[in-house]
């Protein structure tokens, strides 16, 4: 099962931060919000999808699970603490490999472990609650 429905995740993923983007710039190009409201807005219709795709596409869900929706908040405000905690420690101890070199790994990092959580968290708390159904 892991077998599909990692290469699935870095899939959904991948659309995920695509949406994000994508909202977010359109916000901005159009000037029906200012960059912080943009991003925020951006960043909460990646995870309304994330949710919605990783439910259907990953784990193979049809219908949510009575709260599989506040689960998934949880994990999410979780693993954005993480995910900061990481990228802040990173950059402290890659300090000395200069800023430009310091912020990529810092990200990478921070964006590893918190996919990482992020998919334990949905297929051990959030979509395992739920009784499967077959993709076709």
């Amino acid at each position: 099962m892991m077998r599909r429905e990692l290469p699935v995740f870095l899939v959904v993923g991948t659309l995920t931060v695509l949406v994000d983007l994508l909202v977010y710039r359109a916000l901005m190009a159009s000037g029906l919000a200012a960059t912080a409201p943009a991003k925020a807005v951006g960043f909460l219709a990646g995870t309304v999808f994330a949710y919605c795709a990783n439910r259907r596409w990953t784990f193979g869900h049809r219908a949510a699970a009575p709260g599989s929706a506040a689960r998934f908040a949880v994990l999410y405000g979780a693993t954005l603490a993480a995910n900061v905690a990481v990228n802040a420690i990173a950059l402290r101890i890659l300090d000395a490999a200069g800023p430009a070199v310091a912020v990529s790994l810092a990200f990478v990092a921070a964006t590893g472990v918190s996919a990482t959580l992020n998919f334990i968290g949905m297929k051990t708390l959030v979509f395992s609650h739920a009784r499967r159904t077959e993709l076709p």
